[in-house]
């Protein structure tokens, strides 16, 4: 009796400071880690959030941007923080699920070093041409690369870029060819697709959309798993049966691996409050933003499933970072 006693004891010790730590936390600032430089949509949402997060806890939320090889920099800065709850990475899809099969020496295993808290948002690409251009449809757009492979041009923000690889995945699933045009950024590319200088681009719709409001761009089809409610009349890639062209460029919030569950928890609980907040989500929706809010259990699949998709796509398109 002595000896369960003691083991009983034994238990109660260890187990007292995990459910204590959800009571004190957060006790001191918390660093919200963006991979990238301010501006951008992934610092958008970390931001927003973080405004949320500081007037609900009461405690400091402050955003530092760590950019650099393509948020692989500061990705493997946010692996080597403690995992007390406060350092929270807040990264796009890129250094999850892409950057590591680009990189060499990424500093940090996506699939190990990370426990994955919330997808928070999600948005569509839209493939876009030029208000001018000949092509009226996704349709005319295969038919034109498969007689002429090679000839048609794509922008894209850059090498690894989701508009890249959507590109790439768009060529791998309907057996055609075409032109990747990289570009330093969504905004430059955008401006040449303006211009005519290249033929269309799989841009994110937060990059393209008041473009194709204007009438300056034609959106031929969206890569979303349903209509964009800002796009309702442009179909998506399934509905023109394309179902493997189906995707979403995402933000989402993880922490270095061994984060207490319970202030996990307590974290996604009130970054999902956040960001359904009347005051935040039609904001978010006005940008093309879908709010997603998974669980750390969804989230962990999801990331492993999409890191073996992009793999692969990078592996067959024998893309490099250069």
């Amino acid at each position: 009796m002595k000896k369960l006693l003691c083991t009983f004891a034994l238990g109660l010790a260890v187990v007292a400071p995990t459910l204590a730590h959800a009571d004190t936390w957060p006790s001191k600032p918390v660093t919200l880690l963006v991979p990238f430089p301010p501006g951008g949509s992934t610092d958008l949402i970390a931001r927003t959030v973080g405004a949320k997060l500081q007037a609900k806890f009461g405690a400091s939320f402050v955003t530092e941007n760590r950019p650099g090889a393509g948020g692989t920099v500061g990705t493997a800065q946010a692996k080597r923080a403690a995992p007390d709850g406060n350092t929270i990475l807040v990264s796009s899809l890129g250094p999850f699920v892409i950057g590591p099969h680009l990189v060499k020496e990424a500093g940090y295993d996506p699939l190990k070093d990370f426990d994955y808290i919330t997808v928070a948002v999600q948005a569509p690409n839209v493939l876009v041409v030029n208000a001018n251009s000949k092509f009226r449809s996704v349709q005319e757009v295969l038919d034109y690369q498969k007689a002429n492979p090679g000839k048609m041009t794509y922008a894209s923000a850059g090498n690894g870029t989701s508009d890249h690889l959507t590109a790439e995945l768009f060529w791998q699933e309907t057996g055609t060819q075409a032109t990747h045009v990289p570009y330093k950024g969504g905004a430059p590319a955008i401006v040449d697709l303006l211009g005519g200088q290249v033929d269309a681009s799989f841009s994110n719709i937060n990059t393209c959309l008041t473009h194709v409001q204007s009438g300056k761009l034609r959106a031929l089809a969206v890569t979303g798993p349903q209509r964009s409610p800002l796009l309702p009349d442009v179909p998506t890639m399934a509905e023109l049966g394309f179902k493997g062209v189906t995707v979403t460029s995402w933000q989402a919030f993880a922490a270095p691996k061994g984060i207490p569950t319970d202030i996990r928890d307590k974290l996604r609980g009130a970054i999902v409050d956040a960001l359904n907040d009347p005051t935040v989500k039609p904001k978010l929706l006005e940008l093309g933003f879908e709010v997603v809010g998974n669980t750390p259990e969804e989230f962990t699949k999801f990331q492993a499933n999409e890191f073996a998709r992009w793999k692969k796509v990078i592996e067959v398109g024998k893309i490099s970072a250069n």
